[in-house]
C-alpha cells in the first residue's frame, strides 16, 4: 500500500471537513450572535446555525406545539403567533413558531404522537403557495412524496402526526382559500390525524379576524381534549425582553436607526437583494398623471442599474416604506414614550426559538418608524389582551368590552378603520404607560413591503422599473379620523414633492423620515427589491392578447404594449394588441393619456420617456394591429365600465380566443375582475352558440391552462 505523504492527507482531511459540512448544513458551527449580521444570513430563509430538522429543534427546546406559516404579507405569520402565544398563556402549551422554509419535511413520519402541529397557510394569486411555503407545498402534495423511513403515500407515513390548521384567503379570487385545502387533504391521505375543521379565513368579505377567532375556540375544546390539556387563566408573559441602555448614545456606530441588516448599518450595502435586503435605488424620475386637484397618481422611474437586481415584463416591484411622522408621534404620545423616543434599547428572545423582529440595538423610535405596522387593522383579541394594562377601570372596561362583544367592536373600531394608537385614543386619552413595548412589538405586525405591477419592459428599459401608483385617501363617513391614508403611497408622495423641490413635503398632512436612516435616502432613494409574477406575455410575440385594465390596471399593460412595439420595430411579428382601459373622465384621470392618443381604434404615442425619436413608434410599428378601447364612467350620466366595452366587442373577442389570445386581467378583484370573469363566460356561451354553464367551464379551462391571466388586488 502507498504510503499517504502530507498533501495526501491534508487533501483527504479537507474533503472529510467539506463533506460533513454538507451533511450537516451548518449545524454545529457558524452561528453569528447578530441575526441580521449580513444581507445573505436572511437572503432566502438560510439561518446560518439553525437546525432544519424541526424535531431536532422541538426536543432541544422542550417544545410539544410548532405553528407552521405561510405568508407573504405577514399576517399569516402574525396569526401564527398569536395562536402560539394564545396555546402558551392558556393551555400551558410549549409552542414555537416556524418559518415553513426554514425546516426539511423528510422526518415528519417520526414526528411524535405527544405534540401537534398547526398550520396556518395562505393562498397567494391564483391559488399558489406563499413563496415560503412553496417547497413544503410541492412535497407533501407530490405524487413521489417520500419520508426518511422509507414510506410512501400508501404506507400512511404521518399516522402519529396530529395537526390542525388555518388558510387565509379572499373569495374574490377563484381558488379560494386553495392552499390550506390541498395541504389538510395531503396531510390526512399521509395519514395525519386533524384535531378539528380546518378553518378558512375571508379578507375579501373582511371578516378574516372574526373567521380566525370563530375558529380557534371549538378548536382549543378539541385540542385540550385530545391531549389531556387543561385550560388556565391567561396571564400575559413577555415573549422579548427589552432594556433601555443607558450607555449607548443613538448616533453610536453600532445602534440601528431603520437600517434594516448589518451592512447596510455599516454603509457596504450589497446584494442579493431580496425580500431580506432591499437595494437602495435612486428615483430618476417622478411626475403627477392625474390632471385634477386633489387625487394623486405617481409615475416613478426607479434606476436598479448599480444592482444585481433584474426584471422581466410583468414582475412587481416592491417598495419598503416607513410610518408617516403624524402616526408614529401618535404612537409613542400615547405610550407616553414620547420623551424617551430616542432612547437606546436592546431586545431578546425570552425563548430560544423566538425571533425578534429588527435589528438591534435600535431606538423606540427607529423600531416603530421603520419596523411596526403601527396603521394597520386592529384585532378584537389585542384590544382584549391591553385591557389589564388600562390608566384606569372605566377604560379597562371600555377594553374589555371592545375585546367581547364583536358588534360593538365593528362599529367602534372597525367600521372606522382605526389603528392600535386611535383606539386607545378614543378610550382614554391619559396616557397607556403601563402598556409593555413587548406586547407591542408582539401583537404588531413587522412593517411589510408593498408590490406594484410594474409599468415598463424590460426590453425597453432593463434598468429602470416605473412604477404607477395611486394614493390612497379613504374617507370614512362619521369617523372621528375621517380618513385613511395609504402608508406607502404618501410615502412616495412625499418622496416626489421633494424631488420638486419643496423643502418640508406634507402629502395630506403626513410628514415622511424621507431621508432614511442616517440621510442614507437623502430624499430621493427608495428601498425596493423585485418579486418575479406568472403574469407574463406569450413567449410566441404572434400570438395576439386581450388586456383589460381600468385605473392604475393599465400598469403592466404599458410594459406589455411597450414590449410588444419594440418587437415589431425589431422586425418579428407581433400579433392583435387588444387594450380595455377605464377610468373616471378623460380629462382627469386617463392615465398616460400624454403618451398616446386615439386615432380610429389606433394608438398612438406622442412621447416615450427615455428612447430618442419614436413619437411615432407605437403607430409605426403596430399600426392596426393595436387596438384601445375606453370606458368612462363619470364623463356623462350613465356609467360605462370596462365589462361593457367587452360586451360591444363580444365578436372581436371570441374571434382572437379561438385564436387562442391570451387574456390579462388586473386591478380590483372584488368587482371589476369578477364582473369581467362573468361577461367573459356570458360572450363566449353567446357568440358558440353554448349554455352559459358551458362558457363557464371553457373560461376555467383558459384559467388552469395559463390562457386566462390575473394580476388583481382587493
Amino acid at each position: 500500500m502507498a504510503q499517504l505523504d502530507t498533501l495526501d492527507l491534508i487533501v483527504l482531511v479537507a474533503l472529510l471537513i467539506g463533506t460533513a459540512a454538507y451533511f450537516t448544513k451548518g449545524t454545529y458551527w457558524g452561528v453569528p450572535k447578530d441575526p441580521y449580521a449580513t444581507s445573505f444570513t436572511n437572503a432566502n430563509g438560510a439561518k446560518a446555525g439553525m437546525t432544519r430538522n424541526i424535531l431536532e429543534k422541538m426536543e432541544e427546546t422542550g417544545k410539544n406545539a410548532v405553528v407552521f406559516y405561510g405568508s407573504q404579507t405577514g399576517t399569516a405569520e402574525d396569526y401564527a403567533s398569536r395562536l402560539a402565544k394564545e396555546g402558551s398563556s392558556r393551555f400551558g402549551l410549549k409552542t414555537m413558531v416556524a418559518d415553513l422554509e426554514d425546516y426539511d419535511y423528510e422526518n415528519l413520519d417520526t414526528f411524535p404522537e405527544d405534540k401537534v402541529a398547526m398550520f396556518v397557510l395562505a393562498t397567494y394569486g391564483e391559488g399558489e403557495p406563499t413563496d415560503n411555503a412553496v417547497d413544503f407545498f410541492e412535497f407533501v402534495t407530490g405524487d413521489d412524496v417520500s419520508f426518511s423511513g422509507g414510506g410512501g403515500a400508501a404506507d400512511t407515513p404521518l399516522s402519529n402526526m396530529k395537526f390542525v390548521a388555518f388558510g387565509l384567503g379572499n373569495n374574490t379570487y377563484e381558488h379560494y382559500n386553495a392552499l390550506v385545502r390541498k395541504v389538510n387533504a395531503a396531510l390526512i391521505k399521509l395519514g395525519a390525524q386533524r384535531v378539528s375543521a380546518a378553518g378558512e379565513g375571508d379578507d375579501g368579505a373582511g371578516t378574516m379576524e372574526e373567521d380566525f377567532l370563530a375558529w380557534k375556540e371549538p378548536m382549543w375544546t378539541e385540542l385540550a381534549e385530545k391531549m389531556n390539556l387543561e385550560e388556565r387563566e391567561a396571564v400575559y408573559e413577555a415573549t422579548f425582553g427589552i432594556t433601555e441602555r443607558e450607555d449607548l448614545n443613538p448616533d453610536t456606530n453600532e445602534v440601528y436607526l431603520g437600517e434594516p441588516n448589518k451592512n447596510h448599518l455599516e454603509g457596504t450595502s450589497k446584494g442579493p437583494y431580496n425580500s431580506h435586503n432591499p437595494y437602495i435605488a435612486p428615483i430618476v424620475e417622478s411626475r403627477e398623471v392625474f390632471t385634477v386637484r386633489g387625487r394623486n397618481c405617481l409615475h416613478m422611474e426607479i434606476d436598479v442599474s448599480r444592482s444585481n437586481l433584474t426584471y422581466q415584463t410583468g414582475d412587481h416591484i416592491a417598495v419598503w416604506p416607513t410610518n408617516a411622522g403624524r402616526e408614529v408621534d401618535r404612537f409613542l404620545n400615547i405610550l407616553g414614550l414620547s420623551d424617551r423616543r430616542h432612547m437606546v434599547i436592546s431586545v431578546k428572545g425570552l425563548d430560544p426559538t423566538a425571533r425578534v423582529p429588527f435589528p438591534t440595538p435600535t431606538t423606540y423610535d427607529a423600531a416603530i418608524r421603520y419596523h411596526m405596522e403601527i396603521c394597520g387593522p386592529v384585532s378584537r383579541q389585542f384590544v382584549a389582551a391591553l385591557a389589564a394594562f388600562a390608566p384606569n377601570e372605566d377604560s379597562k372596561d371600555e377594553m374589555a368590552r371592545l375585546g367581547e362583544d364583536k358588534d360593538y367592536f365593528k362599529e367602534k373600531v372597525s367600521n372606522q378603520r382605526l389603528n392600535i394608537a386611535q383606539v386607545l385614543e378614543s378610550v382614554c386619552e391619559s396616557k397607556w404607560s403601563s402598556v409593555p413595548f413587548s406586547i407591542m412589538m408582539e401583537s404588531i405586525q413587522k412593517l411589510q413591503p408593498r408590490y406594484y405591477s410594474i409599468s415598463s419592459s424590460s426590453l425597453v428599459q432593463k434598468t429602470k422599473i416605473s412604477i404607477t401608483a395611486v394614493v390612497e385617501e379613504v374617507h370614512i363617513p362619521g369617523s372621528k379620523p375621517n380618513v385613511v391614508k395609504g402608508v406607502t403611497t404618501n410615502y412616495l408622495l412625499a418622496l416626489k414633492q421633494k424631488q420638486h423641490g419643496e423643502p418640508d413635503p406634507d402629502p395630506h398632512g403626513l410628514t415622511y423620515a424621507i431621508t432614511g436612516p442616517r440621510n442614507k435616502y437623502d430624499g430621493c432613494h427608495v428601498p425596493v427589491h423585485v418579486r418575479h409574477s406568472n403574469f407574463k406575455l406569450p413567449s410566441d410575440p404572434s400570438k395576439p392578447i386581450i388586456m383589460v385594465g381600468p385605473g392604475s390596471g393599465v400598469a403592466p399593460f404599458r410594459g406589455f404594449i411597450q414590449e410588444r412595439a419594440a418587437q415589431a420595430k425589431a422586425g418579428e411579428k407581433v400579433g392583435k394588441t387588444v387594450l380595455f382601459y377605464g377610468c373616471r373622465k378623460p380629462s382627469e384621470d386617463f392615465l398616460y393619456r400624454d403618451e398616446w392618443e386615439v386615432r380610429r381604434s389606433v394608438l398612438v404615442p406622442l412621447q416615450w420617456p427615455c428612447m430618442a425619436d419614436v413619437k411615432q413608434m407605437y403607430k409605426q410599428a403596430l399600426g392596426d394591429s393595436f387596438e384601445l378601447f375606453t370606458a368612462f364612467s363619470r364623463e356623462t350620466s350613465e356609467k360605462v365600465y370596462v365589462q361593457q366595452r367587452l360586451a360591444e366587442q363580444a365578436s372581436l373577442v371570441n374571434e382572437l380566443l379561438q385564436q387562442k389570445a391570451n387574456f390579462y386581467v388586473c386591478g380590483d378583484a372584488a368587482n371589476m375582475a369578477r364582473e369581467v370573469n362573468i361577461m367573459l363566460g356570458q360572450i363566449v356561451a353567446e357568440k358558440r352558440g353554448l349554455s352559459a354553464e358551458k362558457g363557464e367551464e371553457l373560461v376555467k379551462s383558459m384559467r388552469s391552462s395559463n390562457q386566462y391571466q390575473e394580476d388583481v388586488w382587493s
